[in-house]
């Protein structure tokens, strides 16, 4: 069996969807699809943690799905600006789980990643899956994948 690692931008995915879809992403649908004949040897949710209620069960229903949820404090600058990015966490991550796996598994349309799959790729020779919302995902991300999976239907709610 393939042994794969997942890596969510949890704010990437709920703002792609939110505004293609006006939905919400499908965590469990996600899950039975990507791990289906596989072992997960780390699944990690990266999130802002902004303490409200709502927040809380969100992050309690991807810990029952499996998810290790990685929170990061939100912070709102003087200017009104917010900031709250996981880029350098999920990248430390994924090149610590590379050479233990045999698929890298992102979910994100962020651009930056590119770079960082094309090094686990060529450094591990893992498959990168990417799952991202189509018309938001980063051209150069899509290309740095083996396979990418958009986002739509089925792993929408």
């Amino acid at each position: 069996m393939e042994k794969v690692a997942i890596f969510v931008d949890v704010q990437n995915i709920y703002y792609t969807t939110r505004q293609r879809y006006q939905r919400h992403f499908n965590y469990h649908a996600f899950w039975a699809q990507a791990t289906a004949n596989r072992t997960v040897v780390a699944a990690f949710a990266y999130a802002i943690d902004k303490g409200d209620s709502k927040q809380l069960g969100f992050q309690q229903i991807l810990k029952t799905i499996g998810f290790e949820v990685k929170l990061k404090p939100f912070i709102q600058r003087s200017d009104g600006s917010a900031k709250g990015d996981w880029d350098v966490g999920i990248t430390l991550d994924v090149v610590d789980y590379a050479p233990q796996v045999d698929v890298i598994i992102l979910l994100s349309g962020d651009g930056d990643f590119d770079l960082l799959l094309n090094k686990v790729r060529t450094a591990h020779g893992v498959v990168a899956e990417v799952y991202g919302v189509s018309p938001l995902t980063a051209p150069s991300l899509i290309q740095a994948s083996n396979r990418f999976i958009a986002i739509d239907g089925p792993l929408l709610l």
